[in-house]
């Protein structure tokens, strides 16, 4: 049986429908910001932290809206699945500021993202769902070359 790791992670949205993509350090994969919750952190708590801490960014659990609650191989430990908590968080005003965790940060349509080296999580079941959000439609089969049944985990608790 695989390991788990409970993640809380954003889909971090400007106002033009842009995505923000992070390559954290000595990563090679694209992924949403957020990172692992602590023992007795409640999701948005580690959401924030974390999007302080990669992304020098203070947003409020009030503005984090739950997107959903997903199992994925995780990105950066072989052997392990990461339970991810999943928040949509609009910007407003806020300036992004990359911290020395961050490799690279691009902003970018959603349609751009099938040539970019993706997480699992990311290619499989987030950016799968706000595309649906956007358009309406399926995802085109250029974006999705290996489909991946969902598996959501019904009755996750996101305060």
């Amino acid at each position: 049986m695989q390991e788990e790791i409970r993640i809380a992670v954003a889909l971090v949205v400007r106002e033009n429908g842009e995505t923000l993509l992070l390559r954290k350090r000595g990563m090679p994969l694209f992924m949403q910001a957020g990172g692992t919750i602590r023992d007795g952190e409640a999701p948005k708590a580690a959401l924030a932290r974390r999007l302080h801490g990669e992304l020098g960014l203070v947003i409020p659990p009030s503005r984090m809206a739950p997107f959903g609650c997903f199992e994925a191989e995780a990105a950066d430990a072989p052997d392990h699945l990461v339970i991810a908590y999943v928040f949509l968080v609009r910007l407003q005003d806020e300036t992004v500021a990359p911290t020395t965790e961050i490799d690279e940060a691009i902003w970018t349509p959603v349609q751009e993202t099938p040539a970019l080296p993706l997480a699992p999580l990311t290619r499989n079941y987030i950016l799968t769902l706000y595309w649906q959000m956007q358009f309406g439609t399926d995802l085109p089969e250029r974006f999705d070359p290996k489909p991946v049944p969902a598996q959501t985990r019904a009755g996750q608790q996101y305060a």
